[in-house]
Order: C-alpha cells, then structure tokens, then sequence
C-alpha cells in the first residue's frame, strides 16, 4: 500500500474506497442505468502539469467519509426534514469512478463527456464527485442539445481565464467555455473572494457576456436570497460547487485557502433553493484535495453537502 493511499485510509477510516455512496445501490454498467439520479466519480479531467491529478483521491474520501452513516439512510435527516430519499419514491444509485490517465487529459475529458452523456439518455440527474476543477467543461458540454440552462456556480473563483499554461480547457477556465456553449444561456456565480487566477480583463469580460456575481461579501451582509431571486422560476440549472467556496474553517483541503467563505448552512439552502423555485438538472463538486484536509473535515462538510443535493432531488417534481 502507498504512503498516499495509506493516509487516505487513517483518515477516512475505510478499508473499501469502493463502497458506494451511504451504501446506496451500485451500478457497475452505464448501459444499463434505471435510476431517477445517478452519482458518478471523475477523479481527473485537466489539471495543469504544475499541479498535476491533486484531486484524483476525493471521490475516495467523499464517499469513506460518509461511509459510517450507511445503516442510517432512512433515519431522520435534520438537514432534510425527513430521510434522505424522501418518500422513497426515488432510485438512487452510485456509479463508481471512472478511469483517468494523468498524461492523456483529452481522454479523460471525452471519458466524462461519455459517461454523462449516458446518464441523461437515462433520463437520470447527475451527481459528478470529483477530482480537479476542469470537470465542469465535459459535464457542461454532454448537454449539448439539451438546453437552455442556467448554471450556478459557487466558488471561491471566478474561472474566466481563456488560458493558462497553455492550456484552454484547464481549471482556471470552466465558466469563460461554459460561456461559449448555445446550451448556456446565464451564468451566476457566488462565493467569490481574496485573490486567483483572474486579472480584471477576465472579470470584466464576464460582466460583458452577461454573468451575475453575488460575492462572499455581499453573501455576508445581504445573504442568499439576492442570489436565488436571479435565479428564473422552472430554470433548468446546474449547479457547479467548487469545495474552496466553503469557508476554511469547515473545508480547509483545497488548494488555495482564503478567509471569509460561505458557511454550510448558506451553501445548502442556496440547494435547497433552487430545487424549490427551479429544477436541479445536474451537480458537480470539485476541489476537494485530500491530502491538504484536516481530520477528514473537508470530505465531511462536502458528503453532507453531497447529501442535500440527494435530499433536494429525491423533493424535486
């Protein structure tokens, strides 16, 4: 056993990383998928040769993280207001991980496309746990055709650059290419502060195209309904949750650290939110990286978020 994967186990507590999700059922065949939501690991996409898979372990932890409350998803969920699944009147399955090579990213990249692709001919709603912040875009681009949609990006970054390391299709870039697609037609963004990759020519660009911001700070002092009123009523949205939007002090395994992110309760109500005036067609999570986490916090805070967007589907008409 590596040192990496060892570290893994002592902080998750998990002999088995391919225990499903709270033990929910498993489908090992996409071809074969009957389910009403289907949660799918993409442990890498693109991530840039200066950081390399960071996040190919998150999935794995994600899902040992919340490995221990298997034998009580049909208990009382507080978060909820009933069990997880609601009525039951729901299938809910877990699809594993797919493979990845960390030297072939178009690969990868046309893997997820694929599998996604699967998902929503199933008539199913996609959970994608990841892996490093370029997911989105082959999520984004499987529904092509199947639109329009509004995306809500949640982030500590805005992820408008055209390039970086020369590369077009990284994590800096998902919402400057989601912008580029006819199946997008409005982006918001919230969480965003402190200091990343965008220079103010990437902002304002965003602004030119049309994207909404509800920073960190305004989330503060005005809170999330500014940001749920921009969403349209019955809008098909998806939802793109980077793990550095939470605050430090309750997901300190990222990246890039900076003070002031949202709070759990903010980031599942905005979930909760926008199931109840619009439709949740799909949800990513990215950036968790499990060897920066602290005591498994980081993988718990994003399995429970993981857990209200089940939550908020199995609700969902």
């Amino acid at each position: 056993m590596s040192k990496k994967k060892k570290s893994i186990d002592m902080l998750y507590g998990s002999k088995d990383g391919e225990k499903s999700f709270m033990g929910l059922p498993r489908c090992k065949n996409l071809d074969k998928l009957d389910a009403d939501v289907a949660i799918i690991g993409a442990p890498c996409a693109t991530p840039y040769k200066s950081v390399g898979p960071y996040c190919k372990d998150a999935p794995t932890a994600i899902r040992k993280a919340i490995g221990s409350y298997a034998g009580a998803i049909d208990h009382m969920d507080f978060d909820l207001g009933g069990p997880l699944l609601g009525d039951g009147s729901k299938k809910v399955v877990d699809c594993g991980d797919l493979d990845y090579d960390e030297k072939d990213a178009a690969a990868n990249r046309k893997r997820i496309r694929k599998a996604i692709t699967k998902i929503v001919e199933a008539d199913a709603v996609p959970i994608v746990i990841g892996g490093d912040d370029s997911i989105p875009i082959p999520v984004f681009q499987a529904l092509e055709g199947r639109g329009p949609f509004t995306i809500l990006q949640i982030d500590a970054h805005i992820d408008w650059r055209d390039e970086t390391e020369g590369e077009r299709l990284g994590l800096s870039s998902t919402m400057r290419r989601a912008s580029e697609m006819d199946h997008i037609e409005r982006i918001i963004q919230t969480g965003q502060r402190a200091v990343g990759s965008a220079r103010p020519g990437d902002f304002e660009d965003a602004l030119a195209w049309g994207a909404e911001f509800f920073v960190a700070r305004d989330v503060y002092i005005n809170g999330i309904q500014p940001v749920l009123k921009a969403i349209p009523n019955g809008a098909n949205v998806l939802i793109s949750l980077d793990v550095d939007a939470f605050d430090p002090s309750i997901a300190p395994g990222v990246l890039a650290r900076a003070p002031g992110g949202l709070s759990y309760w903010q980031v599942a109500n905005l979930i909760q939110g926008v199931a109840k005036k619009a439709r949740i067609a799909g949800f990513n999570i990215i950036e968790m990286v499990p060897d920066q986490d602290i005591d498994g916090l980081t993988a718990l805070t994003s399995a429970r978020t993981v857990c209200n967007v089940i939550g908020a589907l199995c609700r969902q008409d």
